[in-house]
């Protein structure tokens, strides 16, 4: 019970303060991290949580299926066609570069041997889309950008498990087979596709139909259904949420805005909620063990592997300037990276409670980080928008539909 006082006293700060947290550097994020972390068994000692505790893993797991799932639902599959290029190239060229750049500095910055810094590069390689909302819903930051960071963070959480898997079963952990892994990526795929079509076709015809009430309860279901389905049947279940709420939002728009309220409001109690038990699992011999190389490390995740490899992936598009530091800066660490390190933690690997306190170190910086410069890349922009309103240039989403499909060579057309 005093773990849900400390939840309930945190979220009405967090409620009370997060109007100046949207115009500051004022963190939500930082604040729950810091209140698991002031409960856990380092300190106060109200809450004994260890990686191991049932349950954990499968909370910590069903929070980042919903947020993928809510995601999906800002996402129609027209949009997809649209922006499809800049986010593939980020993911087919922007990823491995991601682990590689990664799995360099960590063999040579911490001496780990190179599966153990491919291992720790992969769970580190995701972004977060928690984080990354920070950004794709704030109308100053241009639509091309939100769209990019959207669809990587929503489509790499489930790009980076299978690699995540096949080099925990390298060292020894459990045999490796490609097949399977294939499988898990093409099954998530396809039952996050398949399982809302069929729902949404049974309750669009004659014979069924939901009631008002009931029709965001409709989505909860499907995410129920998907969840347990996913997960008896070895699905990748981050990929399956992102499909679909994709899916969902091209078949059903009125679900999508029916659900959208409760579904927001759902998604971030449960993000909440994670990022607390994840400060729980930290303690004060989290900071004892801290060795400046691995603050290093973590800076140089942060700082050269992930714009490194953003920028060599969106070169020759047509990203300004701005919006390449922002899409190279903007890569945060987080929710998929404590799942997928949950799982390095009780595989079994050698040194698996080392590697877990590398990971760890990387999360809690780039949440510091990326929770503290969120705002100041949004009223970067801000003010980028109203230089060019001052100077008569109005972004290519802003214009008017007309303005933006009329061709040089044509005339407007005027009623007699």
């Amino acid at each position: 019970m005093v773990v849900v006082l400390a939840f309930a006293l945190t979220l009405l700060v967090a409620v009370l303060i997060s109007a100046r947290a949207k115009v500051t550097a004022i963190s939500i994020p930082v604040l729950f991290v810091l209140t698991g972390f002031a409960i856990g068994p380092g300190m106060m000692n109200f809450i004994d949580l260890e990686p191991e505790t049932p349950g954990i893993i499968l909370f910590v797991e069903l929070a980042l299926f919903s947020v993928l799932l809510v995601d999906g639902l800002h996402i129609g599959l027209d949009k997809v066609k649209e922006v499809w290029q800049l986010p593939s190239r980020v993911l087919i060229i922007g990823l491995p570069l991601t682990i590689g750049v990664t799995a360099v500095l960590g063999h040579f910055i911490l001496n780990l041997s190179w599966v153990q810094a491919l291992l720790i590069a992969a769970i580190l390689s995701p972004t977060d889309p928690v984080f990354a909302s920070a950004i794709v819903n704030r109308q100053e930051v241009p639509a091309s950008l939100r769209r990019l960071l959207n669809l990587e963070s929503g489509l790499n959480d489930g790009l980076a498990l299978p690699i995540v898997l096949t080099l925990l079963a390298v060292v020894g952990v459990e045999a490796f087979q490609l097949p399977h892994w294939l499988l898990e990526v093409g099954w998530g795929v396809g039952l996050g596709v398949l399982l809302p079509w069929v729902i949404l076709r049974l309750e669009g015809s004659r014979i069924f139909k939901s009631s008002h009430i009931y029709t965001p309860i409709l989505l909860i279901t499907i995410g129920l259904l998907l969840y347990s389905i996913g997960r008896m049947s070895n699905a990748n279940l981050f990929l399956a949420a992102f499909a679909a709420g994709i899916t969902i939002a091209t078949l059903n728009d009125q679900l999508r805005q029916a659900f959208k309220p409760l579904g927001e409001v759902v998604a971030e109690l449960l993000k909440l909620a994670a990022l607390l038990v994840f400060g729980a699992l930290l303690s004060v011999h989290f900071l004892e063990d801290l060795t400046w190389l691995e603050v290093i490390f973590a800076f140089s995740v942060l700082l050269l592997a992930r714009p490194l490899a953003v920028i060599l992936a969106l070169r020759g598009t047509r990203f300004r300037t701005s919006e390449y530091l922002a899409a190279a800066w903007f890569g945060p660490r987080g929710f998929a990276s404590v799942v997928y390190g949950l799982y390095l933690f009780t595989s079994g690997v050698p040194d698996a409670g080392v590697l877990f306190h590398i990971i760890s170190t990387v999360i809690i910086i780039s949440i510091v980080a990326h929770s503290s410069t969120d705002v100041l890349i949004v009223q970067w922009f801000s003010r980028q928008n109203k230089q060019s309103e001052r100077e008569g240039k109005v972004p290519q989403e802003k214009r008017p539909k007309s303005e933006k499909t009329q061709t040089p060579g044509e005339k407007e057309h005027k009623p007699a």
